[in-house]
């Protein structure tokens, strides 16, 4: 007898990376943003102990520029807090195998590739902004007479090709998560299912000791006919 299986459980899998478990993946990840975090975080708290290290001359970029205000360095030490949180809990989760606190980083990792897939979006169908852009560079930046020789539509296809790797990785990561939740989710279900199973089972079956003493009782007299 076939079983029905939902269609996105044959992209069900144990293992990621052709060589590590999902749990071991999911757990290098969260690790892995949790440094990447702490680094932007102690960048911005440098920054924002000593702004005049964000602050060029104009000799520099022709003109006066500033990296960052106060205002927008705040925000963005808030969100590395935040994304620190985000991390440490997927790492425990995967760790202690609690898979309610792998959500927060699943969500962070579907919002991260729609932002990507709009970014892709936006430059299928306005192309021409990758000229502006580069436009607005400053003069002394690096290749940036490189970049604007290339032909627009091959560097359209470039970045295009670019962006379709970034997100094909990031889809990858996403699954590996994604499995390593269900693994994690499905692995303490079956864990109740037997603590229950066994309970049922001690509470139906007799004690030891009841066959023992049964079976050592006086047999019941014959039966005699009239």
């Amino acid at each position: 007898m076939r079983t029905m299986s939902a269609p996105w459980a044959r992209f069900y899998s144990n293992s990621c990376c052709l060589c590590c478990h999902v749990r071991t993946g999911t757990i290098i990840l969260g690790v892995w943003y949790l440094i990447i975090n702490s680094v932007v975080l102690l960048i911005l708290l440098s920054a924002l102990t000593d702004p005049d290290q964000y602050h060029l001359p104009s000799a520099e970029l022709g003109g006066e520029f500033e990296f960052m205000d106060d205002a927008n360095m705040c925000i963005a030490t808030a969100i590395s807090l935040l994304m620190i949180l985000i991390c440490a809990m997927a790492t425990y989760g995967a760790y202690k195998q609690h898979a309610a606190w792998i959500i927060p980083f699943f969500c962070y990792q579907i919002f991260d590739f729609a932002l990507n897939t709009l970014v892709a979006i936006s430059v299928l169908v306005y192309p021409n902004t990758i000229q502006d852009y580069l436009r607005q560079l400053p003069a002394n930046f690096p290749y940036k007479e490189e970049f604007m020789a290339v032909n627009p539509t091959c560097l359209v296809v470039i970045i295009l090709l670019f962006i379709s790797i970034i997100l094909a990785f990031k889809g990858y990561l996403i699954s590996c998560v994604w499995n390593c939740y269900r693994y994690i989710n499905g692995r303490n279900n079956s864990d109740v299912l037997v603590y229950i199973a066994t309970n049922d089972t001690a509470v139906l079956l007799p004690p030891y000791e009841d066959p023992a003493n049964a079976a050592g009782k006086d047999p019941p007299p014959p039966y005699v006919s009239a």
